[in-house]
């Protein structure tokens, strides 16, 4: 006899988040275009510095997070499984493409190396450490923690404190120890900051086009105007507001794709708002959280 289906069992994104924080390692959801969901509707409306329940722990701003459904992006990691479960969160992993965790909430640094180029560069100057294939690289997993930096070199981002990562299987090798070269990565980084109002291109980092957004159904003239005019509004705000104009952009932006079947590579879209906002001075972090939360008021639940 055929024994019933227990509707209640977790599946897909949910089982692999609850396999993961029950290990320790805090999760999150991942939304189409493989996102955070952003800031909750009870946020989202306020400025960062006064959050409506003070922040996660893994924020920058300390203190327990009263929301309850998922908020702050990133940072809504957790490992709590009554949480993760909870009815408040159920629409997200209804919509959930992928999971995520927070590196540094369990100690670890990932070097994601996003190409080839980047792969033989890594195998060439850093010791050797678990590795986790991705779709066009590897992850490169380290024990400790750091500021987490983009592009820190053609193809090569750090993610660890204040960043997640996507989950894509625990990998394979022994970890290692976190080397002064990733170390140096970052601090090489800081001693080098954008000037304002100088405009210029990320090496190695990919563009939007057509072949990322095989569901979009718009005309690739019409993606790269809005795109192109939105970065030229946030690059105009040298003195001041440039972070707040990134999320209106994003906010604008993914609002005309909110009717796609997807994907429409967004993802590529917010990245290069992103490189806009840093080259007139925004704190990376603070301009990957405006456009997130812009993508997430412009989509909302029905992306």
């Amino acid at each position: 006899m055929t024994q019933p289906t227990d509707i209640r069992r977790p599946s897909g994104p949910l089982r692999t988040a609850l396999q993961l924080a029950e290990a320790g390692v805090p999760v999150l959801p991942l939304r189409k275009g493989k996102i955070p969901f952003g800031n909750c509707p009870s946020c989202v409306r306020l400025s960062y510095a006064r959050l409506a329940c003070g922040g996660r722990p893994n924020m920058l701003t300390a203190g327990p997070c009263h929301c309850p459904t998922v908020c702050h992006a990133w940072a809504a990691a957790t490992t709590d499984t009554t949480v993760l479960t909870s009815p408040a969160w159920a629409w997200a992993w209804r919509q959930a493409v992928a999971v995520a965790y927070h590196p540094a909430g369990v100690g670890l640094t990932v070097v994601d190396l996003d190409n080839a180029a980047a792969v033989a560069w890594a195998r060439q100057s850093l010791p050797a450490t678990r590795t986790v294939p991705t779709t066009r690289g590897e992850h490169w997993i380290y024990q400790g923690t750091m500021q987490s930096a983009n592009a820190v070199r053609p193809g090569v981002d750090i993610k660890s404190s204040m960043s997640y990562a996507r989950w894509l299987g625990p990998g394979t090798g022994t970890m290692t120890a976190l080397p002064p070269a990733v170390l140096a990565l970052v601090e090489k980084e800081e001693t080098t900051p954008s000037r304002p109002g100088v405009v210029s291109s990320v090496p190695g980092r990919a563009e939007w086009d057509r072949t990322v957004a095989t569901g979009c159904r718009h005309t690739e003239r019409f993606v790269r105007t809005g795109l192109e005019r939105g970065r030229a509004l946030v690059r105009a705000r040298t003195d001041s507001g440039a972070g707040s104009q990134a999320f209106g952009v994003a906010q604008f932006l993914a609002s005309r794709h909110a009717q796609c079947p997807g994907p429409c590579g967004l993802e590529l879209i917010g990245q290069q708002i992103i490189d806009a906002a840093v080259s007139v001075g925004v704190p990376e972090a603070y301009a990957a959280r405006a456009v997130a939360n812009g993508f997430h008021t412009a989509l909302g639940r029905a992306a």
